[in-house]
């Protein structure tokens, strides 16, 4: 753990420990009008560390109001690593955040069923494992290229519509359009391998028919990649954006902040990323009119009309003997407060800057990219992600696809190697 996070992880808890102290001194000062405490406390596993600081605020407020005692805590370990600590120390979290294949992997063993509950009926991303609602979905994410309108459009002269450019075709000549009107190199490329092979690559698998036989295909090695239409169309795509990418020549030392910089202050237009990226892109001075949209692709198949996404954190509650029922009930009722009550709305669309996966939820999101998202979810148009790839599928094909980004491997070689890779790749968690 770094400094900056054992200084956060202290001031957690002080600021718990601080806030329980003032909410029983107010709570005892208070007349027959204030809130009476429950004396419940529950725990909170917030594994979305961009929103550590305002978790804490709004526990902290939900505690003064509601009377039940909220902590947050956050870690560095990886969620699954992390939460068996705490079930080995017998001392697990109310509420814990973890990724889609996590619910998997432990809800029937440790999560409480919450079919009963009255948010399931407005929202079509909530987790469910042999007709049981197990996961509670936090968020939606969703996968394109962002783009930069202002920047398009000093150059172009009318406004940006991604609509227009969903082809490959229309996207290079929009490219050969902007470097002729001066803006040298158009794109910009994340060299990480979590943006390669945890958001790029996965494209390839989720736009197939049926992405589970697909992988078994792969697994069994009856998949020829380098002839598949979806690696092909893809691919293309990519080889575009690498073609045209600012940092081209020492692509694979690339920071992220200065390729974000750039997009957010129109030096290039666009970049391969998520609606995450925000809480990067808006560290900088950057343009008003910002967006997601659709990998470009010459494809017939409408997966250049959506983008790629759906719930990205989820909430389970314990159901040990080390979690009480009164804890239980105030934690299904801190769930429904994040759905149902105005200012739980509120707090997921504009302080979290998160995209709301329930129906109910009218509350305008509060960023740009958000806002693409959104307008994606609300016309049906998300292609759903592939929730089970292995916990080593970024890490070690990432490093197969920086060969590639870096010039040092071809297309067919890059094939070749996500086939072995899979040839012994187990999954890392499954609904069966």
């Amino acid at each position: 753990m770094n400094k900056n996070s054992q200084h956060r992880s202290w001031r957690t808890v002080g600021a718990a420990l601080l806030s329980s102290v003032l909410a029983v001194s107010m709570l005892a000062a208070c007349g027959s009008g204030s809130t009476s405490s429950s004396g419940t406390k529950i725990t909170i596993f917030n594994s979305k560390s961009e929103i550590q600081s305002q978790m804490e605020d709004m526990a902290k407020k939900y505690s003064k109001e509601k009377g039940v005692d909220v902590e947050v805590y956050s870690s560095t370990d990886t969620v699954a690593a992390h939460l068996a600590t705490k079930y080995a120390s017998k001392s697990p979290y109310t509420i814990s955040m973890v990724d889609a294949k996590d619910v998997y992997s432990l809800a029937k063993d440790h999560a409480v069923d919450l079919s009963d509950q009255s948010w399931v009926k407005d929202t079509k991303y909530a987790i469910s494992i042999d007709n049981k609602v197990y996961g509670f979905p936090v968020s939606i994410e969703a996968r394109g290229l962002i783009y930069n309108a202002d920047a398009i459009k000093k150059i172009t002269g009318k406004a940006f519509d991604p609509a227009n450019y969903k082809t490959l075709t229309a996207f290079k000549a929009l490219l050969a359009e902007l470097k002729k009107g001066g803006m040298k190199s158009p794109t910009g490329v994340l060299k990480e391998d979590w943006s390669l092979a945890a958001h790029y690559l996965p494209q390839v698998y989720e736009e197939q028919k049926d992405p589970a036989a697909f992988i078994k295909d792969l697994q069994q090695g009856k998949v020829n990649l380098d002839g598949n239409a979806q690696f092909t169309s893809l691919m293309n795509t990519f080889d575009v954006l690498k073609e045209n990418n600012y940092a081209a020549s020492s692509a694979i030392s690339a920071e992220r902040e200065v390729t974000e910089q750039n997009l957010a202050e129109g030096k290039i237009a666009f970049m391969f990323g998520g609606n995450w990226d925000w809480s990067v892109l808006n560290q900088y001075d950057y343009t008003k009119n910002m967006g997601m949209m659709p990998v470009p692709q010459n494809t017939d198949d409408g997966a250049n009309a959506k983008l790629v996404g759906g719930g990205s954190k989820y909430f389970f509650i314990d159901s040990s003997k080390y979690t009480s029922d009164a804890q239980r009930k105030a934690a299904k009722a801190f769930l429904d407060w994040l759905v149902n009550d105005k200012e739980g709305q509120s707090f997921i669309s504009k302080d979290a800057s998160l995209v709301s996966p329930f129906t109910n939820n009218k509350v305008a999101v509060s960023d740009p990219l958000g806002k693409s998202v959104k307008q994606y979810v609300n016309k049906d148009a998300l292609i759903a992600n592939y929730n089970y790839l292995p916990d080593d599928h970024y890490s070690k094909l990432g490093a197969d696809f920086q060969k590639y980004l870096a010039g040092k491997e071809d297309r067919a070689a890059f094939a070749q190697s996500i086939q072995t890779y899979w040839k012994t790749a187990k999954l890392s968690g499954t609904s069966e």
